[in-house]
């Protein structure tokens, strides 16, 4: 199960290189304004160290809580 508050790297990516801008948790990097370039240390992987990258939008499917599926009788 993933944390809801995971620790990520942010960083900003062009088509050179990608600069690192910090380390956050999941709650404060959704907080943050959507721009080109924005990525995020995988949740799953450690901040700072890996290079598995997803977008803010991605982060946001990949920490949100599963919705519940209705029980059938």
């Amino acid at each position: 199960m993933r944390k809801k508050k995971a620790i990520v790297e942010a960083a900003l990516e062009s088509e050179y290189e990608r600069q690192p801008l910090g380390i956050m948790n999941t709650e404060q990097a959704l907080k943050l304004e959507d721009s080109d370039g924005l990525v995020f240390s995988h949740p799953d992987k450690e901040a700072g160290v890996t290079d598995d990258f997803v977008d803010q939008e991605q982060l946001r499917r990949l920490v949100q809580k599963p919705r519940s599926r209705p029980v059938s009788l």
